[in-house]
C-alpha cells in the first residue's frame, strides 16, 4: 500500500492541542515507551491521568479515535466511515477495500474468475455477511439460519506431538479431526454441510437493589444432523458472534509496552484483577508476540486475522493461508475433491494481493465515530459510576498510540477504546471451558467499548457479550463474573437511577 510520510495538517493540529505540552516531568511507568522523546513523554503523562472533575467532559474526549475520529451523522453508516485523517490517495484504496469486503465470492468453476473459490465449506458468502454494516454480529432469530454466530471448534491434544506444537505457541488449538476448527453449514452445490446447531435458554432471574430485577438467558447450544459422521467424543465448542470493525488499526498501533505495563497475570498489587497477555506466533517472522484481535486474542496482526477469516468463513484462501479448500480437513475426501479457484495469472490462492492489502486496509481505517452527549449530566453522572464501581480496571479509557505505528495516519494518537486488550477470567458463567493458545476455557480478551452505544442504529439490534446472549448492556454487565465479580455487585448494588445513568454513559460512546 502507498504510505505518506504526514497525515496532514489536521492531524498535527490535533495533536498541538490535545497533546500540549506542560510543564509536568515524564512519568516513569513510560520508560518502556522507547518510541517516544522526553518531550512525548511529558506530554502523554499529562493526558494520561484519570479525570479529577466528573462535573465535565475531559479535553477532546469527543475524538474517541484521535485525529481520525468521524464526526459524521451517527446514521446506520456509523461504523463504515474512513479514518477522517486518510490522504487522498489512501481513501481510494480504502473505497476498493470496501467494495472486496462486500464482494459475493463464487463455487468454482465459475465464469467470474476473480471470484470463484467460495468454500466449498464456509459460514458466510463475504466478509460483509458476518460483518454487516462494519458491526455485530448477532445469534440467529428462530427460524433463521446463522450467519453472524458461528461455532469454534476443538478437542484435547491426543499426541505428545500436539501438545509440544500448544506449548510452543505454533497451533493455538487442535481442530476436531473431520470438521476442523470451525462449524460450518454451508456448503457449495453438490456438496453436503456440516449440519446445523440449535440454541435454547436458560432463564436467571437477577435481583437489583432498589426492587428492580433483571432477567438473563443462558445459551446451550445443540449440534445435530451432522454432514460427515460423529464428531470425537471430546469436542469442545464455543459459539463466536462477528465483533464491530472500527478502530482495529489504532487498536494495532498501540504500544507493545503499553499493553505489557497493565498486565498482572500473578495480581501483584492485590487488586483481584489479573489481566494478562496473549502470546502468539507472528505468522511473517515466527516470533513471538502479543496477541490483540479476536474474542480471545489469538491474532496479532489485523492481517493476519483477515486471512483466518478469509479461510475459516469463507473458504478462500491467501498468500498468507494458501489453502484452497479453507476448513475442509482430510477426512472430508468429497470436499477436498472439488475444484478451486486459484487462477495461475492472477497471483497464489484464491485472494492473492492485492486482494489482501486492499482488504487489511480498509480493516485497518473504519473510523471510530465521535463520542455524543459528553457533556449531558447524566452522562457525566454515569462516567463517575463507571469509574466508582471499578469498571477501568480492565476497560482501560485511553492510550496514545506509538510514533512508529505503521500508517501515519494512527501515529501519535490519543484514543479511548476503554479496553486494556488483555485476557481476564470472567467467571463460570460466560466459560466456553476451550483454552485457546494460553487463553483459558474461562478468559476473554477485554472488547473495547467505542461505538458500542450506536449498536441499534448500525445494526438493528442491541445483542452484546462473545455470543450475543445479552439483550441489553445491563445485561451484559451482569453475566460479569470472576476478576470482574466485585464491579458486578457494585453495579447490582447500586440505585435504580444510578444504573441507568451508568447505562447512558455507555450509550454515548
Amino acid at each position: 500500500m502507498n504510505r505518506v510520510p504526514s497525515v496532514g495538517a489536521m492531524t498535527g493540529a490535533l495533536l498541538c492541542i490535545c497533546l500540549a505540552s506542560g510543564a509536568a516531568p515524564a512519568d516513569t511507568v513510560l520508560t518502556h515507551r522507547d518510541d517516544l522523546s522526553e518531550k512525548d513523554k511529558a506530554k502523554v503523562s499529562k493526558v494520561m491521568p484519570p479525570p479529577a472533575d466528573f462535573g465535565q467532559s475531559e479535553p477532546f474526549e469527543p475524538m474517541q479515535g484521535g485525529a481520525g475520529t468521524s464526526r459524521k451523522r451517527p446514521d446506520r453508516d456509523a461504523f463504515s466511515r474512513s479514518d477522517a485523517n486518510l490522504t487522498f490517495e489512501e481513501q481510494h484504496s480504502f473505497k476498493v477495500g470496501n467494495g472486496l469486503f462486500k464482494k459475493l465470492w463464487a463455487p468454482s468453476p465459475s465464469s467470474t474468475q476473480a471470484s470463484d473459490g467460495l468454500g466449498p465449506l464456509y459460514n458466510a458468502r463475504s466478509c460483509q455477511g458476518c460483518h454487516l454494516k462494519d458491526g455485530r454480529g448477532r445469534p440467529p432469530r428462530p427460524g433463521d439460519e446463522a450467519v453472524s454466530l458461528f461455532l469454534r471448534l476443538s478437542i484435547p491434544p491426543q499426541t505428545d506431538d500436539q501438545r509440544q506444537a500448544l506449548a510452543d505457541r505454533r497451533i493455538l488449538s487442535v481442530p476436531e479431526p473431520v470438521y476442523g476448527g470451525q462449524f460450518q453449514h454451508f456448503a457449495v452445490p453438490g456438496l453436503a454441510g456440516e449440519g446445523r446447531f440449535d440454541i435454547e435458554f436458560e432463564e436467571i432471574v437477577v435481583p437489583l437493589a432498589g426492587g428492580e430485577t433483571a432477567v438473563l438467558q443462558k445459551p446451550d447450544y445443540r449440534i445435530r444432523d451432522l454432514g460427515y459422521g460423529e464428531m470425537h467424543d471430546e469436542t469442545m465448542i464455543s459459539p463466536r458472534v462477528a465483533p464491530p470493525m472500527i478502530g482495529l488499526g489504532l487498536v494495532q498501533a498501540i504500544h507493545p509496552g503499553d499493553l505489557a505495563a497493565l498486565a498482572d497475570p500473578d495480581d501483584l498489587d492485590g487488586d483481584g484483577i489479573s489481566g494478562k497477555l496473549s502470546r502468539v506466533r507472528d505468522p511473517n517472522t515466527g516470533d513471538l508476540t502479543i496477541g490483540r484481535f479476536g474474542w480471545k486474542a489469538s491474532n496479532p496482526t489485523i492481517r493476519a486475522q483477515t486471512a483466518d477469516a478469509f479461510s475459516g468463513d469463507i473458504g478462500i484462501s491467501s498468500p498468507d493461508r494458501p489453502d484452497n479448500f479453507g476448513d475442509c480437513t482430510g477426512g472430508q475426501h468429497a470436499c477436498r475433491a472439488l475444484p478451486h479457484g486459484e487462477q495461475a495469472h492472477l497471483g497464489v490462492s484464491e485472494a492473492p494481493d492485492p486482494v489482501m492489502e486492499l482488504v487489511t486496509f480498509y480493516s485497518e481505517n473504519l473510523a471510530v465515530p465521535a463520542r455524543r452527549d459528553v457533556d449531558d449530566p447524566q452522562v457525566l453522572e454515569g462516567k463517575e459510576v463507571f469509574y466508582r464501581a471499578g469498571c477501568p480496571a480492565c476497560h482501560q479509557p485511553k492510550f496514545v498510540t506509538s510514533r512508529a505505528a505503521d500508517n501515519p495516519a494512527h501515529r501519535f494518537q490519543l484514543i479511548w477504546p476503554y479496553s486494556d486488550f488483555l485476557l481476564h477470567d470472567m467467571g463460570e458463567g460466560l466459560a466456553d471451558h476451550r483454552p485457546v493458545g494460553n487463553a483459558s476455557g474461562l478468559e476473554w480478551r477485554t472488547p473495547p467499548l467505542w461505538g458500542i452505544g450506536l449498536t441499534e442504529a448500525v445494526n438493528k439490534h442491541t445483542r452484546f457479550l462473545h455470543d450475543g446472549r445479552a439483550r441489553n448492556l445491563l445485561e451484559a454487565i451482569l453475566w460479569h463474573d470472576g476478576e470482574a465479580k466485585p464491579a458486578r455487585d457494585a453495579v447490582v448494588a447500586l440505585t435504580p437511577a444510578d444504573r441507568r445513568s451508568l447505562i447512558r454513559f455507555l450509550e454515548s460512546l
